[in-house]
């Protein structure tokens, strides 16, 4: 038997035998050469036979764990007849859940955002306190002309250079969140009454948007691994009915799917040949797990169709609320839809966060934040299979900070999050997902927070309570 096969069924003896349980991590590859004394391509091969065989997986900057009982999602409903647009009612019971998640106390499975400990609020003070000493008149006034920062609009021009599209001065504005700039995209190419395309299951914000302005949602089934159906969306845009798209390509919540490359590009091309406006959200591009940050499909769209909206509360701070929109041809009427409802964005705020994406350190932040997500993720999946009916289906995310779960069909997930909040453990009901009330018996887990021995305990008692509701 060759040397890696040895070191392999080693392995695999000791997990089977129980001795290494699932999430467990394995030591690194460098460990393992030196206290064995084997080469490094003998223990990678090992450890890639484990993986090949299912028993371990590797985890993206972090190194190889013990696999659970975990299965994705199941495939997204193959798009045969055109949806229907539907009215939108979600956020007075969406109030409830989150107004109920954010107890004191709760296990925090509940919000998709990062532990504070993980972000950047020391550094943040910092640059505060030094630029408000500095340019003490950035307070001092407005402008209704120029509605962006200097400095912070060079600084995203250089970093989309970097992950390989280019963005124009002209067409950035700076907004208050990345819900402002949605905001504006939706106002400036929509009219109350129109129906806008949205993934299904979709961030729930983005029902709460399409709801305030009384618009329709029309829901294209999206894949767990590639994101939004191509096929749906072009049934769905054939007859003119869609006003616009709203989309997130890039580490889709809850899903946490990516788009693959060629289909941003047959996205772009089918929208601006049909005039469908498309609005991206982008929030979570830089906390992906591919090889190199994913483009958004602003990148593949010359025509200008697609508007990029984004913000720096799943990277920096959520308590900042600056974003921005990338607006492409509607530069123009953006800018007036952000003129009349807010102006400019607090200057002081813009020259913080343009000094911070200048400095080395950002990008090291970004690297450590996508290594602790990844392996937050992993836990909480592992926990998953752990204490979870066998049954159930979970993602594995390629983005983001969210887990979405499929319960057994005769599990109502609405009755387990009473349970739930009673017993102290957030999370969201899939139903907040869609505006058509799909997903009865789905959830979304966020592992924002790093693992501890409460968390690995509000999963079991989750676990508990839906083996009493089946």
């Amino acid at each position: 038997m060759l040397l890696y096969e040895n070191l392999a069924n080693e392995f695999a003896t000791l997990i089977g035998d129980g001795q290494m349980r699932p999430g467990d991590r394995l030591p690194s590859v460098r460990h393992l050469a030196q206290q064995r004394q084997l080469s490094i391509s003998t223990v990678v091969q090992a450890l890639r036979t484990l993986e090949s065989r299912g028993i371990v997986e590797a985890r993206p900057q972090s190194g190889y764990y013990v696999r659970g009982r975990t299965a994705r999602c199941v495939d997204a409903p193959a798009p045969t007849t055109a949806a229907l647009p539907v009215e939108v009612g979600v956020s007075r019971r969406l109030v409830d859940v989150l107004r109920a998640n954010e107890a004191p106390g709760m296990v925090p499975l509940g919000s998709a955002l990062p532990a504070p400990e993980l972000l950047l609020a020391p550094r943040l003070n910092r640059l505060y306190a030094s630029i408000a000493r500095c340019q003490p008149k950035l307070l001092a006034g407005s402008s209704h002309g120029e509605l962006s920062e200097a400095p912070l609009v060079r600084a995203l021009m250089r970093r989309a250079l970097e992950w390989g599209y280019p963005l124009a001065a002209d067409e950035i504005i700076v907004t208050n969140s990345c819900t402002e700039a949605m905001t504006l995209c939706l106002r400036a190419v929509t009219k109350p009454g129109d129906t806008v395309a949205v993934e299904s299951p979709t961030y729930y914000v983005m029902l709460q948007l399409l709801e305030a302005m009384g618009l329709r949602a029309l829901e294209i089934p999206t894949h767990p691994d590639t994101g939004v159906s191509l096929d749906a969306l072009e049934l769905a845009t054939r007859n003119g009915q869609v006003a616009a798209c709203l989309f997130i390509p890039n580490g889709a919540n809850p899903l946490g799917s990516v788009i693959p490359d060629a289909t941003k590009q047959a996205i772009a091309s089918l929208l601006a040949a049909r005039n469908v406006p498309l609005i991206e959200d982008d929030i979570y591009g830089d906390v992906c797990f591919t090889p190199v940050r994913p483009r958004p499909i602003h990148a593949f769209d010359p025509s200008g169709n697609t508007m990029l909206c984004s913000s720096f509360s799943k990277t920096v701070s959520p308590a900042l609320r600056v974003g921005f929109v990338a607006a492409g041809r509607r530069i123009g009427d953006i800018v007036l839809q952000k003129t009349l409802t807010s102006g400019k964005t607090n200057p002081l705020t813009q020259r913080v966060i343009a000094e911070l994406l200048e400095t080395r350190g950002f990008d090291v932040h970004l690297r450590t934040l996508r290594r602790r997500f990844a392996d937050q993720i992993g836990r909480v999946r592992d926990g998953v299979a752990r204490y979870f009916p066998a049954d159930t289906r979970v993602t594995d995310p390629q983005g983001g900070f969210v887990l979405w779960l499929e319960l057994p069909a005769d599990i109502d997930a609405t009755a387990l999050h009473r349970k739930a909040v009673a017993a102290g453990i957030a999370f969201v009901p899939g139903e907040m997902f869609s505006a058509s009330g799909q997903y009865r018996n789905y959830l979304r887990l966020a592992c924002g927070h790093p693992w501890s021995e409460r968390i690995d305990d509000g999963l079991r008692q989750l676990g508990l309570l839906i083996a009493q509701l089946k």
